[in-house]
């Protein structure tokens, strides 16, 4: 592959950035797509390398140390490298780059050869180390380093700047990157947060982080510890987020939605600047905002949850959710998984009901303000016997708010949930399968008002707003759920009970009646 593109050489006048770029483009259009989504590789667009190369601020220092941990063809490293010649006009800057791909390191070696000779044209000495080995592997002791009074234990090296697009891939619990960052690993992780994890460790004490990731570690359990862990260690500074999914890395169609951070040593920060562009065509004018440091993440707090508001609107949601001191705890309200896990329950889902079965509600059964059952789907049989293999994963048969725990990328809403009455049949039990969540009182029932004002509120474009302030990824867990702050309990039975009398279930109608009641528009 790499001897294909070898022949590539620089124009004339070309930052060593475009040249990396031409490279990149030849050698994905040979790619196979599958290929690089096992890696999790794909290339940095040369916008947003030179706007991530943009965001380090300049340096007074002679001598320069950068790494690139994750470095691909070194578009990110020479897009930083050309704003610090022209910035900083260091004298000499050593360049430390990881990339495991065989494939790829041919033709890095032919970036790094080119940027080498423009730096001496600007007159500044580059060294750089190419390493082939795996970065999280090769750096992963450097964690279990605790800082005492005499100073940081297996200290190493040290870094002014660290600019990386990481791999992004989840990562299994018995998978020797998991096992070797056990200590900032909670449950399923993925490759990008050991990568931060372990460059946080790696700054020197002036330097700066500059990371492209998804927005996943930004709430949720799984990331819990990681947070822990970078939030003692370095502070965010700036966050630029995409309106958009597709367009970030279009070409190799990610679907993740996508931040770019600076970060810096831990210490005070009194303030963060969020930036926002719709894709990458305006990044180059970017809006920008400053919010005090605790609006956007609370690291006195136990969760720790960033959250990312991009206008006014989200501003003023935002001060609404913090103002309600409710939440499902306080009002004696659960949520929990649908306990029906369908390969275990294979053999008794069956399609039609007979004198033995109950319903089976599917993800697809839920739909905004209506439970919709039967609704039969090849493989998803809608009803589910009563045996004793299946007893303890029915349900009793009473009121619920059934709440979808995956949104497709194609989903206009993160929140789908639906009304389900017990008497909407005469079953004893119910059975929820395992991609629902389901809400209820463990002790009595939720009234009917408080499912039809719950429903409301979770389907409404306020609440989804909210909840995408913080959650980057299609998964709604229940973690993230509970934590949610909720109006009054009686705000939210006044609310059902407008629903009930109006009779009128239309996604319109309710977006209307929680808007105006809250008065956000």
């Amino acid at each position: 592959m790499a001897l294909e593109t070898a022949h590539i050489v620089p124009f004339d006048g070309d930052n060593p950035s475009q040249y990396a770029e031409r490279l990149g483009r030849e050698y994905a259009n040979a790619s196979i797509q599958k290929d690089k989504k096992h890696k999790g590789q794909f290339f940095t667009p040369l916008a947003i390398s030179v706007f991530m190369g943009g965001l380090a601020t300049p340096t007074k220092k002679k001598d320069v140390s950068v790494l690139d941990p994750g470095c691909g063809l070194a578009i990110l490293s020479c897009a930083l490298i050309e704003h610090l010649v022209e910035e900083s006009r260091p004298e000499t800057i050593s360049l430390t780059l990881y990339e495991t791909d065989k494939n790829v390191v041919p033709l890095t070696r032919l970036v790094l050869s080119y940027l080498q000779e423009w730096c001496k044209e600007q007159g500044a000495k580059l060294d750089y180390r190419l390493n082939e080995s795996d970065f999280v592997l090769d750096k992963c002791e450097c964690l279990d380093g605790a800082d005492t009074i005499f100073g940081e234990m297996n200290a190493g090296e040290k870094y002014d700047y660290i600019i990386s697009n990481p791999p992004y891939f989840k990562l299994a619990k018995d998978d020797i990157h998991t096992r070797s960052c056990a200590s900032i690993v909670d449950g399923q992780t993925n490759i990008y947060a050991l990568f931060m994890a372990i460059c946080a460790k790696m700054l020197s004490e002036d330097g700066q982080m500059i990371f492209i990731t998804p927005r996943s570690f930004a709430s949720g359990r799984y990331f819990q510890s990681f947070r822990d862990f970078l939030f003692s260690h370095v502070h965010i500074d700036l966050i630029h987020l995409f309106n958009t999914r597709k367009d970030t890395f279009s070409k190799d169609e990610v679907l993740q939605e996508l931040v770019i951070m600076r970060m810096h040593p831990a210490g005070e920060v009194r303030s963060i600047t969020v930036s926002f562009s719709q894709g990458i065509r305006d990044l180059e004018h970017p809006y920008q905002k400053e919010y005090p440091a605790a609006d956007i993440v609370d690291v006195t707090s136990e969760e720790k949850v960033v959250y990312l508001p991009v206008d006014g609107r989200d501003e003023a949601i935002l001060n609404l959710f913090r103002s309600w001191d409710g939440n499902m705890e306080k009002y004696g309200i659960k949520i929990s998984t649908g306990p029906v896990v369908a390969f275990r329950a294979y053999d008794f889902i069956v399609r039609e009901p007979a004198e033995d079965t109950v319903p089976l509600y599917w993800l697809h059964n839920v739909v905004k303000m209506l439970c919709d059952h039967p609704v039969q789907k090849k493989d998803k049989g809608q009803f589910i016997k009563v045996a004793p293999e299946t007893k303890a994963a029915l349900l009793p048969n009473k009121n619920y708010v059934l709440l979808r725990r995956f949104s497709s990328k194609d989903d206009s809403s993160r929140l789908v949930a639906a009304p389900y009455f017990g008497n909407m049949s005469q079953y004893e039990a119910v059975g929820i399968e395992n991609k629902l969540n389901y809400i209820y009182r463990p002790k009595g029932h939720l009234r009917r008002d408080e499912v039809m004002g719950l429903t409301a509120l979770l389907d409404s474009e306020m609440f989804d707003a909210y909840f995408r302030t913080f959650n980057g990824n299609i998964n709604v867990s229940a973690t993230e759920l509970r934590m949610m702050p909720l109006p009054p309990i009686e705000t939210i039975r006044e609310i059902g009970r407008k629903i009930i009398l109006r009779n009128n279930y239309s996604i319109d109608y309710i977006n209307d009646l929680v808007l105006d009641y809250f008065k956000i528009r």
